[in-house]
């Protein structure tokens, strides 16, 4: 089967991309997210409730002690399923600058995130890391995407939370980012505390939007269908600030000059893949194919390629079975 990158993207992402690139330049889609990399200050919480975690977020499944060779899954596994397909199928976010986004200028999504698919698709199917297809899915998508089997994985920024630990597996950790707040440029606000009775805008039904509710001095909660929404909602001044990973406004930053970000971490977001808990056999596998790039320099590479540098240490692996 010859190799092919697939793309399912629905119209209103695609305009809801376009418009949040409305106020940037071609420069500007191409700036990378170093600033990851600096020093912000310390965080105040870290859960959105200020507890300790209900769970062990960051242990994942331990993988086999060595990867099967690509295009020899062992019989009956998930990845055999997946290598007779001939393709993965993986949700991914198509407005996440530099991680997943669909470039308006070749028409392709592409990122950190996108390449850690193509890395897990080579390591199934051999020299064809293009044998994927590729969902840009809504966040309130994810989860059941994944249960029901419409795909095999989702790597679309997802912060693993003890909830959602409870409906679907995760990987170990490829990412760390952490909640922050953006507000135009010319805002005196210096973070949530500044923001009581004020919108404060999160994709609906995630971890940042429970921070926002949950905030001492009550800020008002938007939540809407994607984070590029929220972009768009503040450009149009019908909400006075953002609230949600740092790594996702520091692109909204990069494609809006005219913003800025303020205030200190309010709650971690671990990254992970989600993969259905009736897929234990490919959550060690994608793990196994993590380790890998953590231990070769290819996790690094990718960091370097897309977000810049200093490159710091990749999140290290925590096991619990």
């Amino acid at each position: 089967m010859r190799n092919r990158v697939r793309y399912v993207v629905g119209v209103a992402l695609i305009a809801a991309v376009v418009a949040g690139c409305g106020s940037g330049s071609d420069q500007a889609l191409r700036m990378t997210l170093s600033a990851l990399a600096t020093t912000t200050p310390k965080a105040v919480a870290a859960t959105p409730s200020g507890a300790a975690p209900r769970c062990d977020l960051k242990a994942s499944l331990r993988p086999s002690a060595a990867l099967p060779a690509p295009g020899a899954m062992p019989p009956a596994s998930f990845m055999e399923k997946i290598r007779r397909r001939g393709y993965l199928i993986a949700g991914v976010n198509a407005a996440f600058l530099h991680f997943g986004y669909l470039n308006p200028f070749t028409g392709n999504i592409e990122g950190f995130e996108i390449d850690l698919v193509r890395a897990l698709a080579q390591a199934i199917f051999g020299n064809k890391p293009n044998d994927v297809q590729l969902k840009a899915l809504t966040a309130d998508q994810r989860i059941p995407f994944v249960q029901n089997g419409t795909v095999d994985v989702v790597v679309d920024a997802f912060t693993i939370t003890c909830d959602r630990r409870q409906q679907v597996d995760t990987s170990t950790v490829y990412y760390d980012a952490h909640q922050r707040v953006l507000v135009p440029s010319k805002s005196t606000y210096r973070g949530l505390q500044d923001l009581g009775g004020k919108r404060v805008c999160a994709t609906a039904k995630t971890a940042p939007i429970t921070t926002i509710q949950a905030y001492p001095s009550h800020p008002a909660p938007v939540g809407l269908s994607q984070a590029i929404d929220c972009l768009v909602e503040l450009q149009q001044g019908r909400i006075s600030a953002i609230s949600t990973d740092d790594a996702i406004l520091l692109g909204f930053k990069a494609q809006d000059p005219y913003t800025k970000l303020v205030g200190p971490n309010l709650a971690d977001a671990p990254y992970g893949m989600a993969i259905s808990k009736a897929h234990q056999d490919f959550v060690r596998f994608v793990n196994g194919v993590l380790a890998q790039m953590r231990a070769n320099g290819q996790w690094q590479a990718l960091y370097k390629r897309w977000l810049g540098t200093p490159v710091p240490a990749p999140p290290p692996a925590q096991y619990n079975g």
